[in-house]
């Protein structure tokens, strides 16, 4: 695919997001189910130095974003971290970020639908995850503005649960200050795979460049809105990590199956549960919402080069959307979260998306001055801070990441080798 593809041809997607509705998308995908998932197996990692973990996944983040901005801008076209490997890297690159993004984001998807049926209906939980994600496909399907009214809602409702358990958690008789004290539980590993733990719940932000095709003026909205969209997240996020350590300390919130309630509880607050657990239930909403918007479109972006069948870049002559990526999608990840393991999910969606972002920051850092790249320390630490993550996740997501990325890998060079014999 031509990344400067001429306007008004049949397959292009329509500009219609500003600079609010991007930031919203990205904030849709980021202030989600994982800050409501991850914090648990993240303290059981890092103990009390969860709170370094955060960082250390906030300064990747923070890499990641500003690669992925500078490129998004230079690559206003669906696809992301696949069309900027393709056109800095060459074809495999971008083919094999695009997979890894495919598949990370499946599992992902999957996570976010079992969150939701596991607060909404613990006892029909696959059924309720298997609707939802059928009912926001067709969502998706009517077209983007739809997708990016509800997510202003969805954000709303989000930022306000976690905002009254961060006042009730540290305005409580229960909030002690010493526990944020570092103790000799914390190591180098710990940290880090709490890091690439954490990440899970990070990596909503490069959503707004997948969806380049659909922004208004893309060059600079995409630049502006990343940043800022991340910036929120990390402030919403530093904050709950705080106040649930003040209440429960990192042993305690290690041992939660639902941290955040947890919390509420522990503080003297219990008749905030259910406002939490709605919470939990909206923001797994929000990030399938932007998550299968994602996938759908870095599906079309691959579809268009015949990496994926071709008939999935077909774009819905009324509603403007890749429609048949979003069905196929919807049906991928329906059937997945019928069978998938939660927290398998979550390492398995992190190693994958990990390398993702590691081939847009060695793009990245082929960008000259000229295209607007950044300084080269911050390529060149996301590319680091990406593949130490990945590796130091539990062994299982490492090995089965690893596996399917062979897997990619061993695809492409087969349709290669067919293609050249053909010719």
């Amino acid at each position: 695919m031509n990344s400067n593809r001429p306007p008004g041809t049949p397959d292009e997607l329509r500009r219609s997001l500003g600079l609010t509705d991007a930031v919203v998308i990205g904030l849709g995908a980021m202030i989600g189910a994982g800050i409501f998932a991850a914090l648990a197996p993240a303290a059981q990692a890092a103990g009390s130095g969860l709170s370094i973990g955060l960082a250390v996944a906030a300064v990747v983040a923070y890499c990641n974003a500003t690669s992925s901005a500078r490129l998004a801008a230079r690559y206003p076209a669906s696809g992301g971290t696949y069309v900027y490997g393709r056109e800095r890297l060459g074809e495999f690159w971008g083919y094999l970020a695009g997979w890894c993004f495919v598949i990370g984001k499946t599992a992902s998807c999957a996570a976010m639908a079992l969150t939701v049926g596991a607060y909404a209906w613990p006892e029909y939980s696959r059924a309720v995850a298997v609707a939802v994600v059928v009912a926001l496909t067709a969502v998706n399907y009517r077209g983007i503005q739809k997708s990016a009214l509800l997510t202003r809602v969805i954000v709303a409702t989000v930022l306000a649960v976690l905002t009254g358990v961060v006042v009730a958690a540290v305005t409580s008789g229960t909030a002690d200050v010493a526990r944020l004290e570092f103790g000799s539980d914390v190591t180098v590993t710990g940290v880090l795979q709490a890091a690439g733990l954490l990440f899970f719940a990070f990596a909503g932000y490069a959503r707004i460049a997948t969806l380049g095709e659909e922004v208004r003026d893309p060059a600079r909205t995409i630049r502006r809105a990343i940043p800022m969209a991340l910036g929120i997240t990390v402030l919403v996020y530093a904050a709950v990590v705080i106040a649930a350590l003040m209440v429960l300390g990192a042993r305690g919130l290690s041992e939660a199956t639902a941290p955040l309630t947890e919390v509420v509880r522990a503080a003297g607050v219990g008749w905030l549960e259910p406002a939490v657990r709605v919470g939990a239930v909206v923001a797994a909403v929000g990030s399938l919402l932007a998550l299968i918007l994602g996938v759908s479109r870095t599906t079309l972006a691959m579809a268009r080069d015949r990496h994926l069948p071709h008939a999935l870049a077909a774009v819905h002559p009324r509603f403007a959307v890749p429609h048949r990526a979003e069905i196929t999608v919807g049906v991928i990840v329906a059937v997945a979260a019928a069978v998938a393991d939660l927290r398998a999910a979550i390492g398995f969606s992190s190693f994958g998306v990990l390398l993702y972002y590691a081939v847009a920051n060695a793009s990245a850092w082929t960008l000259t001055p000229a295209e607007g790249r950044p300084a080269r320390v911050i390529p060149a630490f996301g590319l680091f801070g990406c593949l130490v993550l990945a590796c130091t996740l539990p062994m299982t997501s490492v090995l089965a990441g690893s596996a399917v990325v062979l897997i990619g890998a061993a695809i492409y060079f087969a349709r290669r080798r067919h293609r050249v014999s053909a010719s």
